[in-house]
């Protein structure tokens, strides 16, 4: 299967099969195809079985949003295999803008969130990354230090294609490229995550009640940030 669309379910079981020193994934024996055509394999089984779990929880039709670890692992083979660089710029680029350092002018009530809630997670990226970010009050952008940005793309630069494909999820799912380091280093959980992610958000549904939208884009958040830290907690 090389095309990943929503199509009838061909394959009578799915399986974790060994190959050199690997697993790869296989439908009644046959090797699973990224989109691109490359064999769905990994080097943890568990992951690998998990993966395949997927495959085997499909109904009548297979549809490709209810496997976010195969597209995970799909996209770090086909997408960062051939254009790492790429990907990591795309993932630094959101220590640029990120959520932590656009704190509230006011009211004192939002303001104090941030300082309980995202104070300590800039200090631990000064202390464990390195990268010392500035932080503003509003919504007018800054340009952060060079060598905090320097310092991050050094460990965006250090991760695995599983583990950067993960980090510059999350980090597109929060706005925040200190958040997902956090949650992929174990600062943080994945709920954790969401939270501090959405405290602004938050504040205001308490003072003008919930919003559905809102609702389904905190939903959304919340898949994007689980699936990536399964992803995480499978690799080891």
């Amino acid at each position: 299967m090389s095309g990943w669309g929503q199509i009838k379910r061909f394959y009578n079981e799915a399986a974790a099969v060994e190959s050199d020193g690997a697993c790869r994934i296989e439908l009644d024996g046959k090797p699973v195809k990224t989109p691109t055509g490359a064999d769905l394999i990994v080097e943890q089984r568990k992951l690998a079985e998990a993966m395949a779990d997927e495959w085997a929880a499909q109904g009548e039709e297979v549809a490709p949003l209810s496997m976010p670890l195969c597209r995970l692992v799909a996209t770090a083979i086909d997408r960062v295999g051939s254009k790492r660089q790429e990907v990591e710029e795309i993932t630094l680029k959101f220590a640029e803008t990120d959520l932590l350092c656009y704190w509230a002018d006011n009211p004192p009530e939002l303001i104090a969130r941030h300082q309980e809630q995202w104070r300590p997670l800039l200090d631990w990226a000064s202390d464990e990354l390195g990268a010392s970010l500035d932080v503003t009050a509003g919504i007018s952008p800054i340009l952060q230090p060079v060598a905090a940005l320097d310092a991050l793309r050094e460990s965006i630069e250090k991760l695995d294609n599983l583990r950067l494909i993960a980090v510059s999820s999350i980090a597109a799912a929060t706005g925040s490229l200190v958040l997902a380091f956090a949650l992929e280093r174990g600062r943080i959980t994945a709920e954790q995550t969401f939270r501090i992610a959405v405290v602004d958000e938050h504040f205001q549904m308490e003072q003008w009640g919930e919003d559905w939208e809102a609702k389904e884009r905190h939903e959304r958040i919340l898949s994007d940030i689980e699936e990536s830290s399964r992803l995480l907690k499978l690799i080891g």
